[in-house]
Formats: C-alpha cells, structure tokens, sequence
C-alpha cells in the first residue's frame, strides 16, 4: 500500500474528562453527499482508539506539506502530540488545528470494527478551507503536489 500516494490527515477528539487524543491517518475518503458523511481507518491497538470508540465529535485535519513533522509526531505511539503544535480548542474543547488545508468537524455516526483496524465514520457539520495545498504521502515520504489551482 506503500506505492499507492494518498492525503495526509490528523484527526482529533477529547474525551468525557476533556483529555485531547489524536492520530495521523492516510486512510481517509468521503463516503455519501447527501448526508456528508466522511471515513477515516484508526487501528485497534491505538492508545487513542478507546477515546475516538466513544467520542460524539472528531475534527479532520487535512495538513499541508509544512505539518510533515506533525503528522509523524501523530503516528509515534507515546509521543507528546499537542505541547507546542499550534492546536486551540473549539467551542466544545476539541482540538483544532488552524494551519490544516481543510478542517472538517464531525459527529459520529458509526464505528465499524475491521480486521486490525476500526473505521471510523463522521457526519461533517462544518468545513473550513486554508490556503495551501495538502501533502501527498507516497512510499513512507510525504511530498508536495503539483500547481492544483
């Protein structure tokens, strides 16, 4: 799968104590129009996955090419993902992260468990588009595209 290029993404959530918990996930496409409904893949063993199991809201963040570092930080197991990394809570103390390409903040809708994984799929409620392009993650390096405008 490591030849096939896709987006990166970090999602985000808080759980009932208001504790931020977050991942870094390639696995992410939209599923329906009408409702707006969106999937990202989180695996089973994540120590974040009983946190997003539960949640009611996530925020996808779609990074940009400068946030490689960050979405690297998000897929370490242990690390300290929000010390220092640009991230503020919403109105319901979530975290969001203002630089992201597309930030998409979503109720849950269903929980499907899958092989190691679990797919995770929201109802998007609010979009917010940034400026700049996203990063393209291909064969376990990030990269920048292309003139998309």
């Amino acid at each position: 799968m490591a030849s096939f290029p896709s987006g990166v993404t970090i999602v985000t959530t808080a759980d009932a104590e208001g504790r931020w918990w977050g991942f870094t996930a390639s696995s992410f496409c939209s599923v329906s129009m009408d409702p707006p409904l969106v999937l990202v893949c989180l695996a089973a063993t994540a120590q974040c996955h009983p946190a997003f199991e539960q949640a009611s809201r996530f925020i996808v963040h779609v990074v940009p090419p400068a946030h490689a570092a960050l979405a690297v930080r998000f897929a370490t197991r242990g690390a300290d993902k929000f010390t220092d990394a640009g991230f503020r809570p919403d109105e319901q103390g979530l975290p969001v992260l203002d630089e992201a390409c597309v930030t998409l903040e979503c109720a849950a809708h269903e929980v499907h468990p899958a092989g190691d994984h679990s797919i995770l799929i929201g109802r998007v409620t609010r979009t917010r588009l940034g400026e700049d392009p996203p990063a393209v993650y291909f064969r376990r390096r990030f990269h920048r595209i292309g003139d998309a405008t």
